[in-house]
């Protein structure tokens, strides 16, 4: 039996916004913990800086006009103007999908720059350009600078990149099948530590006499998945400097002839390394609170669903819409949560 049927309207009210209140301060104090972590843990060791996706600006477009509609949608719903409350409580819903959406178009940009929800490295390390192989392209051995390869001081064209990663192709799963596949081209030329890399009886030689350890045909095969997917010397697709910045401690760090570098100087051998094992913790914190913001959307879309099918119900009066009030408080509430997230995320991130 529902009792709280039984108490004054006002008290009704204030019992059910109270509870709201209580949902909203929970919901708080997790996002103070999870962004006083994010701080934290930025000023403890390596930290990688990027700009925002344009789609989360979009999605903060499309909750304020959703958070507008929603104002409208009450101040009707006062004047007992219902026609009108349908309409502005439906574009609502449909700004808040919106928000969903231009979110997930967020997500897909991060991705695109190599940005991912599992943890990576910052610096590659696995099948690193030069530390075991290198590569000849029409007699010149190419040079990394960043993820550019160079050759002769200059950036490969588009094409010679598009040949590169052709050529390159096969070796990403340098097994029996694969190596079939690979074939001599007069425009490149493997080496391994200085050493000619030739293919006969379906299998890897060195100078054509030693057959290559299958350890080096892992490490290939991650330089190969490395070159198709545009990567130099770090996991973040893009120009360092301009797309991307690693901090130490804070502190923005150079980044110079493949070495990272504070001030002119060269980073000590133990935090080169130290770098190298460092796992990309501020994209995971940007992921984590996103997601989970976008979770407690979700959930709200859920009520504003059931507010659109209530209003063209016309169950709603300019004496009753307790629901629509509770939904706006819970409603703005994500949405100035998100703003607060953007701006952490703008100048901390």
């Amino acid at each position: 039996m529902d009792y709280s049927k039984e108490l004054a309207p006002d008290v009704r009210e204030k019992m059910k916004k109270n509870l709201v209140y209580v949902g909203i301060f929970s919901i708080v104090m997790l996002f103070a913990g999870l962004t006083s972590a994010y701080y934290v843990n930025m000023g403890g060791g390596f930290w990688l800086k990027y700009p925002m996706p344009s789609g989360f600006y979009l999605s903060t477009i499309s909750i304020s006009l959703s958070s507008l509609c929603f104002i409208l949608a009450l101040g009707f719903a006062k004047r007992n103007k219902m026609n009108l409350v349908k309409w502005f409580v439906s574009l609502t819903l449909v700004f808040g999908i919106g928000f969903v959406g231009f979110q997930m178009k967020g997500y897909q940009q991060l991705v695109a720059k190599g940005i991912h929800v599992v943890n990576t490295e910052i610096i590659i390390t696995d099948g690193r350009y030069g530390s075991y192989f290198e590569i000849k392209y029409k007699g010149s051995f190419l040079q990394v600078d960043g993820n550019d390869y160079m050759m002769n001081g200059r950036k490969l064209s588009k094409q010679e990149m598009n040949e590169l990663q052709k050529f390159m192709a096969p070796y990403c799963r340098p097994d029996q099948k694969n190596i079939m596949k690979a074939r001599a081209d007069k425009n490149f030329q493997l080496l391994l530590r200085n050493e000619p890399l030739l293919i006969k009886n379906n299998a890897f030689y060195v100078n054509d006499s030693i057959k290559m350890p299958f350890i080096d045909e892992i490490r290939l095969g991650q330089l190969a998945t490395n070159i198709q997917f545009g990567r130099g010397d770090f996991v973040t697709k893009g120009k360092y400097g301009e797309d991307f910045v690693v901090y130490f401690k804070g502190k923005k760090l150079e980044y110079k002839n493949r070495q990272l570098m504070y001030k002119g100087k060269i980073l000590s051998p133990y935090l080169q390394i130290k770098a190298s094992e460092t796992s990309d913790n501020a994209s995971a914190f940007l992921y984590i609170l996103t997601i989970l913001h976008l979770l407690h959307v979700g959930a709200a879309l859920l009520y504003l669903s059931k507010l659109v099918i209530s209003s063209f119900r016309n169950k709603y009066s300019s004496e009753d819409f307790l629901s629509l009030k509770l939904g706006a408080i819970f409603w703005h509430f994500l949405g100035l949560l998100w703003l607060y997230l953007l701006l952490f995320l703008i100048f901390i991130h």
